[in-house]
């Protein structure tokens, strides 16, 4: 409203040099100028009286680059909609309003490219007079949270890979599917398989006992977030290419049988199980993941299963959380291309997957 009392002001100050030094010819500007600053005050405050602006999602989370629509409607009060604009952080420009309508509707296809959570600001309509003399906005309220999660990529053979990918076949079973071992005897329950009937303990004994097999989460594949990352926007780039990895994989592996998913902040494992009980938990996590300290190593060298260490940044060597063990097979995940003298086993979000160490099965 400035602009517009200024204008009423200079026609004050006209209006009293004529009475002042009776001069008639200044009562004609400084009326006008009077009446024009008023007139917009007048325009802007009748045309936001009642004026309502209304944002609806349809979603409130998505994936990376999966659009979202988002629909905005402005509600003229007691005069159809004035001169102004629409406005919104999703626009790339300010859209002006439909003068003489009573409702305006707009519908917004956005996506976003990084994962983490997003702000909204909530839309606005800027009402200003004819002459931009005088002007006041209207907000739809609050802002709204979104939150942008990472996306899922196939897990794939780069050219020369001599396996193809962790998932592929060997020995009749996917190359990293959890492994199943003797966890001691109990009595033989109807229904179990033949096979898992201790015939020996039944020849001394003259009792059917059964061995307990039981799915150990240490035999399970493990897949490890390290979120330590460079400076700058190609280390932001690293880490949200590692993330994708990690969703990608865990998704891949838990298809197969069921993994393990250590994030930053963790001391335990959480499990993901066959049928992706927790995943969308655990989803959300990832798109929250920060640059921060190292993963958690208890228990990593000496793990018997398959352990997938996904990095951040480029590294060749073998991460500390990982030496001196004796367990099986080490995968180390890193942006970007294989490094040189090493054999790829797969490529996921812009990453590479190779050996540190062969399993000991596998070296037998």
């Amino acid at each position: 409203m400035r602009p517009a009392a200024v204008t009423a002001g200079i026609g004050t100050v006209l209006l009293v040099a004529a009475a002042l030094f009776d001069a008639e010819s200044l009562y004609v500007p400084g009326t006008a100028f009077v009446l024009l600053g008023a007139a917009a005050a007048a325009w802007v405050h009748a045309g936001t009286a009642g004026l309502r602006v209304e944002r609806a999602l349809t979603a409130l989370t998505v994936m990376e680059d999966q659009p979202v629509d988002v629909r905005l409607v402005v509600r003229a009060g007691l005069t159809p909609l004035p001169t102004g604009v629409l406005e919104d952080d999703l626009l790339p420009a300010p859209v002006p309003l439909a003068l003489g309508e009573r409702t305006m509707a707009l519908r917004i296809h956005a996506s976003f490219a990084r994962r983490g959570p997003r702000t909204l600001a909530p839309p606005r309509v800027v009402v200003r007079d004819p002459f931009s003399l005088a002007s006041r906005s209207v907000t739809a309220g609050p802002p709204v949270e979104l939150l942008v999660l990472p996306r899922i990529h196939p897990v794939t053979a780069p050219p020369g890979a001599a396996d193809g990918s962790i998932l592929s076949p060997r020995a009749g079973r996917p190359r990293m599917a959890a492994e199943f071992e003797l966890d001691g005897l109990r009595p033989h329950r109807p229904g179990s398989p033949a096979s898992r009937i201790h015939w020996s303990v039944f020849a001394r004994t003259d009792e059917l006992w059964e061995r307990k097999l039981l799915a150990d989460a240490d035999s399970r594949p493990l897949v490890v977030l390290d979120p330590r990352c460079a400076e700058g926007d190609a280390g932001q780039d690293g880490l949200d290419a590692a993330v994708r990895a990690v969703a990608s994989l865990a998704v891949a592996l838990a298809g197969q049988g069921g993994c393990g998913l250590l994030l930053p902040g963790d001391r335990r494992p959480f499990a993901l199980e066959a049928g992706l009980t927790g995943w969308p938990r655990a989803h959300v996590r990832l798109a929250h993941v920060r640059d921060q300290g190292p993963p958690s190593s208890s228990g990593l060298a000496g793990r018997a299963g398959p352990v997938v260490y996904v990095s951040a940044r480029p590294v060749t060597r073998t991460p500390r959380a990982l030496q001196g063990g004796s367990g099986g097979l080490r995968i180390l995940v890193v942006p970007g291309p294989q490094p040189a003298g090493r054999r790829a086993l797969f490529a996921v979000a812009g990453c590479t997957g190779y050996a540190l160490r062969e399993s000991r099965q596998e070296a037998a």
